[in-house]
């Protein structure tokens, strides 16, 4: 049975596999972005928080996703180009995935699971959802999409101890 995120393993933005068990003991800010949203300018907040924190053990990744009105049209190196050009993101991004659905990634289906939304709700609802994940790499916490990053802040401060 799965019961932290390093069971999990993502291919990055650049094609190549990556276990989340790399990431263990640091603070994950997992997020599923979007290059055409009307959220899309939270990925400044997203990277200072990055620049604020990467030194303390915090890691932001960024999960492309297009399911939420066709708003990450784009090929992960327009993605790529996109993040770094526009909002200079230096965080780890990932290929572009599902997040809910029968092709959902299943390292969202396990987050939606042990993180769910309002009222119990599994469904990620938009683009920018965040999910805040201790050292242990046991998901803690779910954002909304509405939430700004620098909103959770001092979560994050919490954790990092």
């Amino acid at each position: 049975m799965t019961n932290s995120v390093y069971d999990f393993a993502c291919k990055t933005i650049s094609g190549e596999s990556k276990s989340m068990a790399d990431y263990k003991g640091e603070v994950l800010l997992i997020v599923n972005t979007a290059s055409k949203c009307g959220f899309t300018p939270q990925y400044k907040g997203l990277e200072q928080l990055y620049q604020q924190y990467k030194d303390r053990g915090l890691q932001v990744l960024g999960f492309p996703c297009n399911q939420f009105g066709s708003q990450e049209p784009g090929s992960e190196d327009e993605i790529s180009e996109f993040c770094e050009l526009n909002f200079g993101v230096s965080f780890p991004l990932f290929a572009k995935v599902d997040v809910n659905g029968d092709k959902a990634d299943p390292l969202f289906i396990f987050l939606k699971d042990q993180a769910p939304g309002i009222m119990g709700s599994k469904g990620i609802k938009w683009n920018f959802t965040k999910f805040l994940i201790d050292k242990s790499g046991h998901p803690v916490d779910r954002y909304a999409p509405t939430t700004k990053p620098e909103a959770i802040a001092a979560d994050i401060e919490k954790l990092l101890g």
